[in-house]
């Protein structure tokens, strides 16, 4: 048996729109077998998809046709405590979940980045597949069909918190709510705090944290489709959050802390989700950075 474990994760860490994502610690498995036919099935209740259609085989499958092999019967088990349309990896984790199982049903016939370029294709950008892949906060460009990644650990000296609501915001909808031009002043402010987000997160620079994750191109259109989440950005600070951002497209928002007063942060910021009404659909999930990426047994 192939056992793959993938990690969530948290993309655009606000000013990288599209090209910046991070690993925590939250993992969907993944388990691959020897089958007679086609059999697909969740551990732990979750819906998903049980024929040729589910991501995970169709990834598995992208896998054996691009290196021109047939596709074995096989039995997949998914366990799946990645919530979906939360933008906090689920479809990634999916995708990396697939390929990672075929790659080492076929012998590991191709190597980490070449399986980031195939992830990418399929998901379409490697915000998230990069950091599911290799952990950490990943920079990527993707261009002409190559992808371009950079891999620097979390320091461990932060912590996260993710504030999850009961309603799910669906990629395309977190999309079609972006404006379809940006002035040059937009882009000039998030080109200069993407530059702070490898100090603020790798480096040390905890000063940086709040500058580094403001956002002028995505997040205010976002916030408008998730009810609460302004109100949970101005609490999170409240509380002591170095940084707040919308995690992927929404609908969760991420909350970075030092881990020295992640206690009391913690503490109190359960009080005002038991006590707010704004905040009622929220839970709080306490998560650390994963700086290994998916791993297969």
């Amino acid at each position: 048996m192939i056992k793959v474990s993938v990690p969530a994760t948290s993309a655009n860490v606000g000013s990288g729109f599209d090209a910046v994502g991070l690993a925590v610690s939250l993992y969907n498995t993944v388990t691959f077998e020897e089958a007679d036919t086609l059999q697909i099935s969740s551990s732990d209740g979750t819906v998903i998809p049980t024929g040729e259609d589910n991501l995970v085989y169709r990834s598995m499958r992208r896998l054996f046709d691009e290196v021109g092999k047939p596709v074995p019967a096989v039995k997949i088990v998914q366990t799946n405590p990645i919530p979906m349309a939360r933008g906090l990896g689920s479809s990634s984790a999916c995708i990396v979940g697939g390929l990672l199982g075929a790659n080492r049903m076929l012998g590991e016939v191709m190597e980490k980045h070449e399986l980031l370029r195939l992830a990418t294709s399929i998901e379409g950008h490697p915000d998230n597949v990069a950091p599911a892949l290799y952990g950490g906060l990943t920079s990527c460009v993707y261009e002409s069909g190559e992808v371009y990644s950079v891999k620097k650990n979390v320091d461990r000296s932060l912590v996260f918190a993710a504030l999850i609501p009961s309603y799910e915001l669906m990629t395309s909808a977190a999309r079609a709510a972006l404006p379809k031009t940006v002035t040059h002043k937009e882009a000039i402010y998030n080109l200069s705090r993407a530059a702070f987000l490898v100090p603020a997160f790798c480096d040390g620079r905890h000063d940086l944290l709040r500058v580094a994750t403001q956002d002028s191109l995505h997040q205010s259109y976002r916030l408008k489709l998730m009810p609460g989440g302004e109100e949970m950005f101005a609490v999170a600070h409240q509380c002591g959050a170095r940084a707040v951002y919308v995690s992927g497209a929404g609908s969760t928002i991420m909350a970075v802390v030092e881990r020295h007063a992640a206690d009391g942060f913690y503490t109190a910021m359960k009080v005002h989700l038991a006590e707010d009404p704004a905040l009622k659909a929220f839970s709080l999930l306490r998560l650390e950075a994963d700086n290994v990426g998916a791993t297969v047994e």
